[in-house]
């Protein structure tokens, strides 16, 4: 089905944009999986709440959805090769955790060593969204480190997705 005419200018819109690039992770208590996610935002200040989205096509949504805990990491900008392996490998064929260096963080979920800036969350609510859906999140602990700057869509866009949105 063809774009509609204001589709294709939201397409172009947002393809210029520098939206942050965030790694997901996730366990199920069985299986663990992550991915990079360019689809999240703070929702509400007083409580802080988090909302991220995972294509519906993802591993990492899989997982999640026998999870009760999502830990979200905010990559440096110069931490583009971790990026392009949570976002052009699938945990369907590749064990991203035995390519990079991580350990059991809150509730067991996969921790990045290399990120010093991340929040563990409890997902309280998801919901369907057309493609991806939607984990809200109670922060359960977090840390915030130095880190160069943050990691941006302008700076990984030409990578090949693991899977297709």
């Amino acid at each position: 089905m063809a774009d509609t005419p204001a589709e294709e200018e939201l397409r172009a819109t947002i393809a210029q944009l520098d939206y942050p690039m965030l790694i997901v992770t996730t366990s199920d208590g069985r299986d663990r999986s992550g991915c990079l996610v360019g689809f999240a935002t703070q929702c509400s200040i007083d409580p802080p709440l988090l909302m991220v989205w995972l294509s519906e096509r993802n591993h990492t949504t899989r997982v999640a959805a026998g999870a009760t805990h999502l830990l979200v990491h905010f990559p440096s900008s110069d931490q583009r090769d971790l990026a392009t392996l949570f976002g052009s490998q699938t945990g369907d064929e590749v064990d991203k955790f035995g390519l990079c260096s991580w350990e059991h963080g809150p509730e067991g979920l996969p921790l990045l060593s290399e990120c010093s800036n991340w929040v563990a969350g409890r997902i309280v609510e998801r919901l369907e969204t057309g493609d991806h859906v939607g984990h809200l999140l109670e922060p359960i602990a977090a840390a915030c480190g130095p880190w160069a700057a943050q990691l941006g869509f302008q700076s990984i866009k030409d990578l090949d997705p693991g899977h297709e949105a």
